[in-house]
């Protein structure tokens, strides 16, 4: 697998170079599509720029990643849902763990989402909700099985994976951006190094009391406005709901912006209301970059989607 992982790496360090962030309050539909991506393996069938729903009056987009050579059934399907703190980021950003999880037999989606510029939480989660309807509602177009759809992301991205797996069922995150026919439901969620509780994670941090993204994305101060800190909190929603998908929740123990103690609490949360979590914290891993790249353990990553959505 180091060959895997140093593939990863190349991938992340060239988007880190050819990605520039956009101008804070540009909806991601506008950023003109980017004709740098990496090409993809000789194994791997991107297609670019995929229009999955309507938010805040323009199109959202996404990058779908397929085998080149289909199995005779239908695949499951991962939706990669990227980090920035969530007023950063593009739908370029996971392409390439993206062509990873297509090489291994999955359709893989790299997707945007509203940022905290253009619209406050649940936003974001709305979004990612279409992306899953989008996906079953066009499961026959790219050869999903609409049955067995899961969802990872890494920081922001993280949190909003972890919330995707705990609010299955819920209504009021639903959104209006398509596919209303269709349910958004998760069938498991890996989460990397997300924040869980943001009240006690803001508190904990008094540089982030001060970072002018986060009371747009809350739509108010933590200080000011606890509840609504916690409404976006995936802790608020473990419930040990019949729902709620499993989890592979992964934290570096060296992590200086979301102390690992974010995932331990959750993982507990969710053992001790029964549901299924493997937590792995790994030594001397920081929060994202290219040292993540090389410790992050993808045997266990496949092993789990394999396990959860192809019953490997």
């Amino acid at each position: 697998m180091k060959t895997t992982s140093l593939f990863l790496l190349v991938l992340f360090l060239g988007f880190a170079q050819l990605h520039a962030d956009p101008a804070p309050g540009t909806p991601p539909s506008s950023i003109p599509p980017r004709p740098e991506l990496p090409p993809p393996p000789s194994t791997v069938n991107l297609i670019r720029d995929v229009v999955y729903g309507q938010a805040g009056g323009h199109p959202l987009y996404l990058h779908l990643a397929l085998p080149e050579t289909l199995p005779d059934k239908p695949m499951p399907a991962i939706i990669l849902i990227h980090g920035g703190g969530w007023h950063q980021g593009t739908r370029a950003a996971d392409v390439g763990e993206a062509y990873i999880f297509a090489g291994h037999g999955y359709v893989a989606a790299s997707i945007e989402y509203r940022l905290a510029q253009e619209a406050p939480f649940p936003a974001q989660l709305e979004d990612c909700k279409c992306a899953v309807r989008f996906l079953r509602a066009k499961a026959a177009d790219y050869h999903i099985d609409a049955g067995r759809i899961a969802v990872m992301g890494d920081s922001a991205g993280g949190h909003l994976s972890a919330l995707m797996g705990l609010t299955n069922g819920m209504k009021e995150f639903e959104g209006d951006g398509g596919w209303a026919d269709q349910s958004s439901s998760v069938q498991a969620v890996c989460d990397w190094y997300g924040p869980t509780d943001l009240v006690a994670w803001v508190k904990g941090n008094p540089k982030l009391a001060k970072d002018p993204f986060l009371p747009l994305f809350f739509g108010g101060t933590v200080a000011d406005h606890p509840e609504k800190a916690a409404y976006a909190s995936p802790m608020t929603y473990v419930s040990g709901s019949k729902d709620t998908p499993p989890f592979l929740i992964m934290h570096g123990d060296q992590d200086p912006l979301v102390p690992v103690q974010q995932s331990i609490m959750l993982a507990e949360a969710l053992i001790a209301a029964g549901d299924d979590v493997t937590l792995h914290v790994i030594k001397g891993a920081a929060h994202g970059g290219p040292g993540w790249g090389l410790k992050k353990p993808w045997p266990e990553v496949i092993e789990f989607f394999d396990h959860n959505l192809k019953g490997e």
